[in-house]
């Protein structure tokens, strides 16, 4: 039944994923002015969704519907409590796309204390209509960071400015490096300068990795408050007039009802199996349970399992950065240690498949994002396995190949039977519980215990079994 209910989720995900990437469930369109106006803010609800843990897929999905229900409700302001140590650039880019589009006011607020919004979250809060933090958090070292094992690094602080939006400072390393931060650096400052908030300290938290708590965040204004509680930020914002799909909205939040838009089974399944780790042991598993099936036909449930977990892993991976160098090497290297195990390459092969395996797991993520790596001691634990289960396979089915045949007709060369008749050098003879017809060129009679010395496919070539002591005995 598990089974059966795990195939079911990873459909269902399949097809989810499919029909967000055709638009097939967009964010309602902006109600027109009049419409805005026409309805009244009081007692209508405000909902709250929480950003907590690294910005990924999950994420973005659980997000997208949160502001698709909000509008659905009518409701007039959406809080996003964030606390996040970034996240991908992908799915920070959807979630952003998704507030600029919503025509229900975003809020987004730095919370609880002692929460931050490091990276992706900087980006975040600068793009929602109203920025506010709660005290002992803070914001910032938004640098984009990328492919493999370095990352992106920040400049050093500019010397001298000729331009607000292009500071000087060190070049960076290399032309990638370079385009990347630019990039970023410009779209943080776009959106600032939407929202009206400070566009330089938001460049230098590109261009330098800098961060602010709350107070010194507030007084430089990059963030229009700072609220203790969500009790204190629906007070604030009492009475703020809010522009949000192209509509000025008047906000009348001071005891408004709040729902708060929790994840349900699907953003939970999702943001379990993009978890990078965790994506990359399904994919695996999914291959040595196909695998341990082909070997040996008629287990079964290595197959079943293998091909779930298989699906499951594949889907991971095409929602999240993947080196795709990284992953031919994983597959090669299985597929070296499958050769292992059939070939007299005296561990040359094997070792070439452990090194390829090794390498492709730590190249597999194209992103250094926080919360979205491998750790190196999963992927030394991972390469062992993989060597130890893949000879271990390779083996079984080596040992299986050498064992001596138990049916069909060469199966009977050296078998043992009783003669049941025999005259003029042919006869029948019992081998196996099965009658056979004989052949040979010593007398012999009924009853004597013969021993099959060649078989052409009808007849038995049969001698006197030398363990036959007596002549003619049964």
């Amino acid at each position: 039944m598990r089974l059966v209910i795990a195939w079911l989720l990873a459909w269902g995900l399949l097809a989810h994923d499919a029909s967000c990437a055709a638009g097939a469930a967009p964010l309602p369109a902006p109600a027109p002015a009049s419409a805005a106006a026409s309805a009244p803010a009081a007692g209508r609800p405000v909902v709250l969704a929480r950003v907590d843990g690294a910005i990924g897929p999950a994420t973005a999905d659980h997000l997208r519907r949160a502001l698709a229900l909000a509008a659905r409700r009518k409701a007039q302001l959406v809080v996003l409590q964030i606390d996040t140590p970034g996240g991908l650039d992908a799915s920070m880019r959807r979630v952003i796309k998704d507030v600029l589009a919503s025509p229900v006011p975003v809020a987004g607020w730095v919370a609880p204390d002692g929460a931050r919004a490091a990276s992706a979250g900087t980006y975040l809060l600068y793009a929602s209509h109203v920025a506010a933090m709660a005290p002992a958090t803070n914001l910032g070292a938004a640098t984009p960071v990328s492919i493999g094992l370095g990352g992106a690094r920040p400049e050093r602080p500019p010397a001298a400015s000729s331009s607000p939006s292009a500071p000087a400072g060190h070049p960076p390393d290399d032309a990638m490096t370079a385009k990347q931060v630019a990039d970023a650096a410009a779209y943080i400052r776009s959106l600032a300068q939407l929202r009206g908030r400070n566009p330089e300290w938001a460049e230098r938290a590109v261009r330098e990795a800098v961060s602010l708590p709350a107070a010194e965040a507030l007084a430089l204004k990059v963030v229009d408050l700072v609220a203790a509680d969500l009790p204190d930020l629906l007070r604030q914002l009492d009475g703020r007039t809010v522009t949000a799909g192209g509509v000025a909205q008047r906000l009348s939040t001071a005891g408004a009802p709040v729902e708060t838009f929790e994840a349900d089974w699907r953003s939970r399944l999702l943001a379990v199996i993009t978890e990078p780790s965790l994506a990359l042991i399904l994919m695996l598993v999914g291959i040595y349970g196909l695998l341990f099936e082909f070997s040996n036909p008629g287990f079964v449930l290595p197959g079943v399992v293998g091909g779930i977990c298989l699906l499951l892993g594949l889907f991971a991976l095409q929602m999240l950065p993947v080196n795709y160098a990284g992953l031919a090497l994983i597959l090669l290297g299985i597929a070296l240690l499958v050769a292992e195990a059939f070939l007299p390459t005296f561990g040359v092969v094997g070792i070439g498949g452990i090194v390829a395996f090794a390498f492709g797991a730590v190249l597999l993520y194209d992103t250094d994002a926080p919360g979205y790596g491998v750790p190196r001691a999963l992927i030394a634990v991972l390469t062992l396995a993989s060597a130890a289960f893949l000879l271990l396979v390779g083996g079984m089915a080596a040992k299986a190949r050498r064992r001596p045949l138990v049916h069909g007709a060469q199966s009977m060369v050296g078998a043992s039977g009783e003669l049941l008749e025999y005259a003029g050098g042919r006869g029948w003879a019992l081998v196996h519980g099965e009658p056979w017809k004989v052949r040979g060129d010593a007398p012999l009679r009924p009853g004597t215990r013969v021993r099959v010395v060649a078989n052409d496919g009808s007849t038995l070539d049969v001698v006197a079994d030398g363990r036959d002591s007596l002549p003619g005995g049964g």
